[in-house]
């Protein structure tokens, strides 16, 4: 066994696998060997990454100082050790009883030899041991072993399990790489089972637990067994290994073997002296390279594509990403441009035929138009429409590309998580397109668009990257001149793009990305402006969408209005138009089934097809108690109104706040009752009344989240009304952030809060003086019909609003 044992040195504890030159100092004859009387007690050497089997020969290198000893003390007496499989395959400094498996190989050391990596001994397997009890520890570990011998005998049955061991371990060496042939024929010499067994499992690539699991099983014909199981795993993975190189190699072959003969095709024509023919697709894409107009980098990376595909097979996968990314740059348009409608009057009167109001964004657009007809490329505007659900952004949007007679193209960024999106995969990625960018421009075939990118305050952001950060690049007019998408990998100018963004709230939008835009603000509509809106485009729209005539349906004035103020409660018109549309199916129906050719809608009539109304103005049912304030709130959907209650109860000083609110909010209703109670001398309230009741202040709607500094001087007026027993006006509404000092500061969403006061039919507001400057922006109608007081300090305020 001498001769086939393998090549590659195995490890103990500490090993290295490399071979060195070295001086052999003692050598044992196989013959001598086996004159070798096996004791009763081994000293144990541990092994990790390998096991030894009786009669096989292992070549080991020893580096651990107590090892080496073990060696040597056995070279000294009679040569013998035992070699136990380490449960941990891993090197440990010291090992104990419970680190290694107890069932082993007892083995002789025929050869040991010194190198710079270490001792290096050649052993032989004598048989199994068995460890009974450990006799010793330190240096190393001494145990008295059990030796187990071999049952040898032979019936139908072992040879039978014998002869499929041997067939299934002959296909898999004539499988295998790396097996020598020859272990095909030694395993049919071998005539003991036990032996056949440990043969084939020491050669074998199993794990190093399935080969402990051999050694451990002393039955024969169970280990036989084990052995068959092992065995036919191995062949299965020699099969898909086989299976796997020889698929490789066909397919090396047969690329090799297409080049070849196509190289020799190539010489015989031009031995022959004929021009080699193009393919005709590649000879398609150079014409239309030179045909398409584009940037010089553009055509210098076109080019340098096809020369790539030209040298591919048209069945070669590349080849489809190749041809696939030459059509993007093939159809992206370079310099075409759709021609500006520059008659300012004429975009003035389509603006105004598309939508009613909104004089703001209508002014804008004009203004880019008179600029873009005195100077010529001007660098696009970015706009950000901010405003409402319902109150016409993405509609203004297709409205302005109308005016300037450009095409519009729209994409919804809510949700968009991924920044390639934006920026598009590389070209590396299985499946890669441009961003949506890149896409948009392709379909509307200029690059001068307009370009709407919806919903800009609700991108996301996760580990694919960050959106809002790729569209930096997008929205800055020193920048997208230079656009780089991932996937072009070539700079496309985006500055004759009309950006338009549009969202319901800024806070949300990075401030980095904010700056590049332009903020016009879009405020919720009042009810003349519903009623004007609805006559004019939203009845004729459901008219027609419900196939009814003119001669079908009209509606009355005052049903337009009960429609307006008691089934919808809205900033912008969507829930309008849902109502009209409800009405007008209506109609349809008895329109449909002869019941009446033609309806008038009145008020009476609005119940019928809307049911009862949905909602009702607050203040027709508020109660003028003490401790009650109304309030103004900006919200997502335009403004609001809200109402502070507070009411005080026996107690010790306790403040409690409900209605769902934000810390800053709790924050300004601490800072209004610390005011209170430091002027209390001045409101005439007796300060014993703090120390001996808990305040409760609520704000209603307590299942909506309410945030924000603006309600300070309406929860301190509040409070003064409580303790002073004064009542506020239900007609009044006011909204202020309040300090220590009792100043009024400023606050943002002046429009929408007045909007949404003057719809309740408050008749006076309280706002600061610092927002005076906002009255620009309120129409002339609601300054008319509502009495406006500012004020700077919050003695003002409580001057106006408990006068009574």
């Amino acid at each position: 066994m001498a001769s086939k044992m393998p090549k590659n040195k195995k490890k103990t504890d500490k090993t290295s696998q490399s071979s060195v030159d070295s001086q052999v100092y003692k050598e044992l004859s196989p013959a001598e060997a086996a004159d070798i009387v096996i004791p009763n007690t081994h000293p144990i050497l541990p092994l990790f990454d390998i096991a030894l089997f009786p009669k096989m020969v292992l070549p080991l290198i020893v580096m651990q100082k107590d090892s080496v000893q073990l060696v040597e003390e056995a070279m000294a007496n009679d040569r013998i050790i035992g070699l136990m499989v380490a449960k941990k395959q891993e090197m440990q400094e010291k090992y104990n009883s419970t680190d290694i498996y107890n069932v082993g190989t007892s083995a002789i050391i025929l050869k040991i030899a010194n190198s710079k990596e270490g001792t290096q001994i050649l052993v032989q397997g004598n048989q199994r041991i068995q460890i009974s009890k450990f006799v010793q520890y330190k240096p190393y570990m001494k145990a008295e072993v059990i030796k187990i011998i071999d049952d040898n005998t032979l019936n139908f049955e072992i040879k039978g399990l014998m002869s499929g061991l041997i067939t299934v371990f002959t296909k898999i060496v004539e499988l295998s790489p790396v097996l020598p042939k020859e272990f095909a024929a030694m395993s049919q010499s071998i005539a003991e089972p036990g032996t056949l067994v440990d043969m084939m499992i020491s050669t074998l690539a199993c794990s190093i637990e399935d080969k402990q699991k051999i050694l451990e099983t002393f039955d024969i014909r169970e280990r036989l067994q084990e052995a068959m199981r092992i065995i036919n795993e191995q062949l299965e993975i020699a099969k898909l290994g086989d299976k796997i190189q020889r698929k490789a190699k066909v397919d090396i072959d047969k690329y090799q073997r297409d080049y070849f003969l196509r190289q020799q095709l190539k010489a015989i024509k031009q031995e022959l002296g004929e021009s080699e023919q193009e393919n005709v697709e590649t000879q398609e894409y150079r014409t239309k390279i030179k045909q398409t107009k584009m940037t010089e980098e553009a055509k210098k990376e076109a080019n340098r594509e096809l020369s790539r595909l030209e040298r591919m097979h048209p069945s070669s996968s590349e080849y489809t990403v190749s041809s696939t990314y030459l059509d993007w740059l093939i159809s992206l348009p370079w310099f075409i441009s759709s021609k500006d409608n520059l008659n300012v009057t004429k975009a003035k009167k389509i603006l105004n035929q598309d939508h009613y109001g909104l004089d703001k964004a209508k002014k804008r657009i004009i203004e880019y138009l008179a600029v873009r007809k005195l100077k010529e490329d001007p660098k696009g505007p970015i706009l950000c429409f901010v405003g409402p659900p319902g109150t016409g952004k993405t509609s203004l949007g297709r409205s302005i590309a109308r005016a300037l007679g450009r095409k519009f193209y729209r994409i919804s960024l809510g949700g968009v998580r991924d920044e390639a999106e934006i920026r598009g995969h590389r070209r590396t990625y299985v499946g890669a397109l441009p961003g949506r960018i890149v896409q948009g421009i392709r379909r509307v075939e200029t690059n001068n668009p307009v370009f709407m990118l919806d919903e800009i305050d609700k991108i996301g952001t996760d580990f694919r990257g960050d959106p809002s950060a790729a569209l930096l690049e997008v929205l800055d007019p020193e920048q997208n001149q230079n656009f780089s998408d991932h996937y072009l990998d070539v700079c496309f100018d985006l500055s004759k793009v009309m950006f338009i963004t549009t969202a319901n709230i800024l806070e949300t939008i990075p401030s980095a990305l904010k700056d590049r835009m332009e903020i016009i603000r879009l405020s919720g509509y009042m009810l003349d402006e519903k009623l004007k809106i609805a006559e004019k485009y939203l009845i004729p729209r459901q008219r027609a969408e419900n196939g009814l005539e003119k001669s079908h349906i009209r509606f009355t004035p005052a049903a337009m209005k009960k429609i307006i103020t008691s089934y919808t409660h809205e900033a912008g018109l969507r829930n309008l138009e849902r109502e009209l549309a409800a009405v007008c199916r209506g109609v349809a129906t008895k329109v449909a089934t002869n019941e009446t050719a033609s309806s008038t809608i009145t008020v009476e009539a609005v119940y019928d097809y809307l049911g009862p109304i949905k909602h009702t103005p607050e203040l027709a049912s508020r109660k003028l108690v003490p401790g009650v304030c109304t309030g103004m709130a900006w919200t997502e959907a335009g403004g609001d109104i809200l109402f502070i209650e507070a009411i005080k109860m026996k107690g010790t000083n306790k403040l409690q706040l409900t209605g769902k609110l934000g810390d800053v909010m709790k924050e300004s209703a601490n800072s209004a009752l610390s005011f209170v109670r430091a002027n209390a001398s001045h409101f005439k309230i007796d300060e014993d009344l703090f120390e001996k009741h808990d305040i409760h202040i609520h704000v209603p709607a307590g299942a909506t989240p309410k945030d924000g500094p603006s309600a300070g001087v309406t929860i301190l007026t509040a409070l003064v009304s409580l303790f002073t027993k004064a009542i506020v006006p239900h007609d009044l509404a006011m909204t202020g952030e309040i300090t220590l000092r009792g100043q009024v500061l400023q606050v943002g969403g002046i429009k929408e809060k007045v909007l949404a006061a003057y719809r309740a039919g408050i008749k006076t507001i309280i706002l600061p003086k610092d927002n005076q400057k906002d009255m620009e922006d309120i129409p002339e109608k609601i300054q008319n019909a509502i009495v406006f007081h500012f004020v700077d300090e919050m003695m003002q305020v409580l001057e106006i609003a408990l006068k009574n």
